[in-house]
Order: C-alpha cells, then sequence, then structure tokens
C-alpha cells in the first residue's frame, strides 16, 4: 500500500514538520492569531478538492522519492504517470459524478499497481502463450487499429458523386406488387397446373373466381420481394415480378401448389436522386473505404510472413468406415 505523508489532526497539516520547542511559550496576541489561521486551514482541508489536490502532490513526491530516477527500458519500474492518474481520476468521475477522495484514489492506484505487477510477472511466466482467449483479443484490438486507419479521410469533391453513380442500385427501394391469386392445391389435384391452366383460359376479369381455398390471404397490397417470398417461397416470388399488370397470368408453382394471379400493379425499383440519400451515400462510402483499407492493412501484414499450410493426409478407403461399409 501506498502511504501518504499527510495527515489532517484538528485542523492543522502534519508533513514531517517538528513540533514547537520545549518551554517556548506563545505571547498572548499570538494565540488568537493561531487560532484564526488553525481553523481557516482546518475549513479549507475540508473541502474535497483540496483534499484530492493534496493527496495527488503528496503521491507523486513519494514515488518519485521512492523510486528515483531510473531508465525507461528498465523492465522492473513500474510508472505511474500523470496521465494515468487523470485517466483513473476521469474514469472514477464518469461513474460516480465526483472527484476521487485522496483514500480512494490511493486504492485505485493500488489496483493499478497491483494488476500491472500480476501481468508482468503473468508474461514472465508465459502464460500468455497458447491462449485462445488472450490470441482473439490481441487480434481484435489489431482489427480496431485497422479500422481507425481506414477513416483517416473525407471523400474528394465529386468523389461522392462518382461512387454513388456506380452504385445505385444498392440505394434504391425494393419492387412493389399489389396481386390477387387464385390457388390450385397440388395435394388435392392430381393435375393441379393442368387445372390452373383450364382455368385460365377462361379468366376474363378480375373478380372471377375459381380454385381451391389457400390457408392465407388471396389479396395481398405492396408487397415486396422478400414479403411475398416469406408466403409463397423464392421461386414463386421471382416469376411474379417478371410478370405485367391487367391481365390473368400463370400459372405459377410454389411450395403449396399452381397460382393463377393478377397483378393491379408492379411498381420497378428505382434509386433515388443524389441528393436525397447523400448522407447514406457518405455513411457506405465511409464503411468501404474502411472496409478496403482493413484489407490492404491485413495483406501488408502478411507478406511479412512466409506461411505454410499443411493438409492432413487424406485417410485411405480402409481406415474410413463408412467407406469400407460402401465398397462392401
Amino acid at each position: 500500500m501506498i502511504d501518504f505523508a499527510i495527515a489532517a489532526q484538528e485542523g492543522t497539516f502534519v508533513k514531517g514538520s517538528p513540533p514547537d520547542s520545549p518551554g517556548k511559550a506563545r505571547s498572548p496576541d499570538q494565540r488568537p492569531r493561531s487560532a484564526g489561521i488553525k481553523r481557516l486551514a482546518s475549513a479549507w482541508l475540508r473541502q474535497p478538492l483540496i483534499q484530492f489536490l493534496i493527496a495527488g502532490f503528496a503521491l507523486f513526491v513519494i514515488y518519485g522519492g521512492v523510486h528515483g530516477p531510473s531508465t525507461s527500458n528498465d523492465a522492473r519500474r513500474i510508472d505511474i504517470t500523470p496521465d494515468d492518474v487523470h485517466r483513473i481520476e476521469i474514469s472514477w468521475l464518469a461513474r460516480w459524478q465526483r472527484p476521487p477522495t485522496a483514500s480512494e484514489l490511493r486504492g485505485m492506484i493500488d489496483d493499478q499497481l497491483k494488476e500491472e505487477i500480476l501481468y508482468r510477472e503473468a508474461l514472465a511466466l508465459g502464460l500468455d502463450k497458447n491462449d485462445e482467449i488472450i490470441r482473439r483479443r490481441l487480434a481484435q484490438k489489431m482489427d480496431f487499429l485497422a479500422d481507425d486507419v481506414g477513416t483517416l479521410r473525407e471523400p474528394a469533391p465529386g468523389e461522392l458523386e462518382t461512387w454513388y453513380a456506380k452504385n445505385a442500385e444498392r440505394f434504391a427501394p425494393p419492387p412493389l406488387v399489389t396481386f390477387r391469386h387464385l390457388y390450385f392445391a397440388s395435394d388435392k389435384r392430381p393435375s393441379a397446373e393442368a387445372d390452373a391452366r383450364k382455368q385460365l383460359a377462361t379468366l376474363v376479369t378480375k373478380e372471377a373466381a375459381g380454385g381451391d381455398a389457400f390457408m392465407f390471404e388471396r389479396d395481398y397490397a405492396e408487397q415486396t420481394p422478400d414479403q411475398v417470398v416469406r408466403v409463397f417461397g423464392s421461386k414463386f416470388a421471382g416469376n411474379l415480378f417478371q410478370e405485367r399488370a391487367g391481365a390473368w397470368r400463370g400459372p405459377l408453382e410454389s411450395g403449396f401448389g399452381w397460382h393463377l394471379v393478377w397483378i393491379d400493379s408492379l411498381t420497378p425499383s428505382q434509386p433515388p436522386a443524389f441528393e436525397i440519400v447523400a448522407a447514406q451515400a457518405k455513411t457506405e462510402w465511409l464503411s468501404e473505404q474502411r472496409s478496403a483499407a482493413k484489407r490492404a492493412t491485413l495483406e501488408a501484414f502478411k507478406a511479412r510472413y512466409e506461411i505454410f499450410i499443411t493438409q492432413p493426409a487424406p485417410q485411405s478407403v480402409a481406415q474410413d468406415p463408412k467407406a469400407t461399409a460402401n465398397t462392401q
């Protein structure tokens, strides 16, 4: 534990000062003045900020006296710098919304020293070797550093507009379709597709009826491809958005069976003007630049190593139980 040469006793500040000489009496006119000074000092020392400053000053004085000057490359030296103390203070202030007291600061610095000592001793024992958690954490920190490198510049004038022109489809809203369908169940009709084709030849108006009962809706309004896929499957959705509006079309196959569809409206995907999505485009551009910078950084690191990948020898047929069973 780090000791501070600070004490507050009856409003006095003691820092190794010698007591009054024996037998030396104070004059009557000195006692009131001395008492006033004591009361003033006591009031000041009760202020948390003053206590904090005194404790911090004493800490650095004592720490410097104990450790003395030494070279920065001394493996057995541990420096608690003013920046370290400031960081500890900020961490405490952010959590408790007040500066730490002298004892609280002393405790946090002790914790910092304890952590540093244990960390160095662990490294000396090689406890960081072959530890998957430490390996992943260090790799993650390097990845964060690469992220910082990838966000160093803003787009040049006109660069963002040129990039958007090449990637406008990424900002286009999905197409929308409004349709009605007639369902022909494969599990109820041996010739569901043929029945749907026969029915198609008889349909004229949108209100025409026919087919089988469907477990979900008959009419769907302003559906995106993803929404259609969730109900009817990807094959049906892909074919549906290729059809034209204003007549009965099909039959289209889904996971349930076959469908005839009447498309009321089909709104194609249309990229918006750059001015509308400029902020979003910049975000996407920065993300792309960051990813490219990270890839370049990794490739630069990779070029510093000779990499050898040795694949395990393939098992022979005689060693593979499944393969042996298949040959019998």
